[in-house]
């Protein structure tokens, strides 16, 4: 296959708001030792893009400074000791960064075969969230059938997620959101809709549940929502930390309740993970959700799609707050 010796990609060229997103035309990169070269079609859009764009994201030494977590495409070239994927072969991919461009390099393990009947949009919306919400809902949640969980941000990409896999598997989930509209997509989802803007979901979770509380909380929200979080748990209960969009920091933290209810409060972020790390879950998802993805069911629901050079567009709606599953940029 004749690949091309340049291509596009988009670059942060300072911290900042959505503006600071370039199109730059740079040298093709090339497929390492266990990596593959994908030709990419769509990227997905998450928010630890904007946090990394505006200079809030913790940059490691040796994370690629090139954004985009996701993609989807067409392998065209394959490093050494790759067997599992050939020129040709139709994958997504949760990437070490640089997806937002033409082609994107990642390692093979972080790779999976294209559910059949998805488009490249589709398939291009699904590493980043199904990866999150598999690792720490059920990883080290441990969310199973018959339990009860919540969801903060319930029409995100990692809360429509969360929600059709709780679906799937037979879990109860609850699910906050901003308005009525939000509110029905979570009900259209299979969820119990909380409107924070109206009631306080602690006093929700509890009435709702008899008392009892959620076995697991997926958050985003951080410090602002601490104490009604551990209020919310039920006994063992484990709350899950994804982000921190009501602040990094927490006072005035009842550590008696936490002690009280035996609860377990973790969180995690994805990107540090280890390759090995990131391949384990891939191949779980593989066993557990690609057969359900195949059958057309929990597919990502799409919010609106950009061309690549409208990027900072693409940011902007996101942080507009107004979306309802996920936004991805389409390229080629």
């Amino acid at each position: 296959m004749t690949l091309p010796n340049e291509m596009i990609r988009i670059e942060i060229t300072q911290p900042g708001g959505p503006d600071v997103l370039q199109p730059r035309r740079v040298p093709l990169p090339t497929a390492a030792e266990g990596e593959v070269l994908i030709r990419v079609h769509a990227a997905g859009i998450n928010r630890p893009d904007a946090l990394q764009r505006a200079g809030q994201y913790p940059m490691r030494p040796g994370m690629n400074p090139i954004p985009g977590l996701e993609v989807a495409g067409e392998v065209v070239a394959v490093g050494v000791g790759v067997s599992t994927f050939a020129v040709g072969d139709r994958v997504c991919a949760l990437t070490n960064g640089g997806g937002y461009a033409e082609y994107c390099t990642v390692p093979a393990g972080q790779a999976l075969p294209i559910p059949e009947g998805l488009d490249w949009v589709q398939a291009a919306a699904i590493p980043e969230t199904f990866f999150t919400v598999w690792a720490n809902l059920f990883g080290l949640g441990g969310a199973r059938a018959g339990q009860r969980v919540l969801i903060h941000g319930g029409t995100s990409g990692i809360g429509t997620t969360a929600l059709m896999l709780c679906r799937e598997f037979g879990i109860e989930a609850f699910a906050t959101a901003g308005s009525a509209e939000k509110c029905a997509a979570i009900e259209n989802l299979g969820g119990r809709a909380i409107n924070y803007r109206e009631e306080d979901f602690a006093p929700v979770i509890a009435e709702k549940t008899a008392g009892q509380g959620v076995d697991v909380i997926l958050d985003i929200m951080g410090g602002s929502y601490l104490n009604g979080n551990v209020s919310a748990l039920a006994m063992d209960g484990r709350l899950v930390m994804l982000g921190f969009l009501g602040g990094a920091r927490a006072n005035d933290i009842n550590l008696l309740a936490i002690l009280a209810k035996r609860a377990v409060v973790t969180g995690s972020l994805l990107r540090p993970r280890t390759t090995a790390e990131k391949a384990t879950i891939a191949a779980q998802l593989h066993e557990h959700v690609w057969p359900v993805l195949a059958s057309g069911r929990c597919l990502p629901m799409i919010d609106k799609v950009y061309p690549l050079t409208d990027a900072n567009l693409a940011h902007a709606h996101m942080e507009a707050g107004d979306h309802i599953g996920k936004i991805v940029l389409e390229i080629g």
